[in-house]
């Protein structure tokens, strides 16, 4: 595969856009990379590969942001997506990857439709513990399988109103925390492997570069534009997610 053109043109672009979106911009836009990937490739290869890659992305969104975040919300979130993880692996063999397409995308699709007509970022409302633990879990759950926490993230800390800076220094220390549990359940499942490794150690000097991007773009947004953005993101990986599923079990 390291001589494979298709795997450089699939592959270079989704961990552009991946990173771009770990630096802040348009998060939810991340779901794009394994779907690009699996063009060439099995998509559980994609999240394989994808994994050292998003840890490496993680850390220099961290020491980018650091100190910039919602506390509170991390606090509501974070146990949930632990046991969103463990739920991941526990039905790592029965799980359906279509299914999960469908569910996440059917869900991004309808919450990014309302927000694009109702949302008003900036008329923040109070933080929910079991609303957040719910959609924590989701996060969880899907990061693991799909590499899709975005959206479920998205769905429920977008109406808290966040500033671009905030929203993004939140999601880059929670999802550091989620990728790097997930290393060890990937582990044991057999996914870090040389050959998987090797060839995120080829496409890892992309990391910092879209990172860079990512941050760049978010510290230039205005609020609102910020929020009408991953709105966007969501209904067209949304619907990319549904057609994906509805295909998959179609065949």
């Amino acid at each position: 595969m390291l001589t494979d053109p298709l795997f450089y043109l699939c592959s270079v672009p989704a961990v552009m856009l991946y990173g771009i979106a770990k630096g802040g911009f348009g998060g939810p836009m991340a779901v794009l990379a394994v779907p690009l990937m699996a063009l060439v490739m099995s998509p559980t290869l994609a999240a394989a590969i994808l994994l050292p890659i998003l840890v490496v992305m993680d850390g220099l969104v961290v020491k980018t942001y650091w100190g910039t975040f919602d506390r509170r919300a991390l606090q509501i979130l974070l146990p949930g997506a632990m046991v969103g993880i463990g739920l991941g692996y526990l039905s790592a063999d029965l799980l359906n990857d279509d299914l999960m397409r469908l569910m996440v995308g059917a869900i991004s699709l309808l919450f990014g439709l309302q927000s694009l007509f109702t949302l008003k970022a900036g008329s923040a409302s109070e933080h929910k513990p079991v609303a957040g633990g719910l959609f924590g879990m989701v996060a969880g759950f899907t990061s693991f399988s799909i590499h899709a926490g975005g959206p479920p993230f998205s769905m429920y800390l977008m109406p808290k109103g966040l500033t671009p800076l905030l929203y993004a220094g939140t999601a880059g220390i929670f999802f550091a925390v989620v990728n790097v549990v997930k290393l060890a359940p990937y582990y044991y499942l057999d996914q870090l492997v040389v050959e998987n490794l090797t060839l995120s150690l080829v496409l890892m000097p992309l990391a910092p570069i879209g990172v860079a991007i990512g941050h760049r773009l978010v510290k230039r947004s205005e609020t609102g534009f910020y929020y009408r953005v991953i709105s966007v993101c969501l209904v067209l990986l949304g619907a990319l997610l549904v057609l994906r599923g509805l295909r998959g079990l179609a065949l």
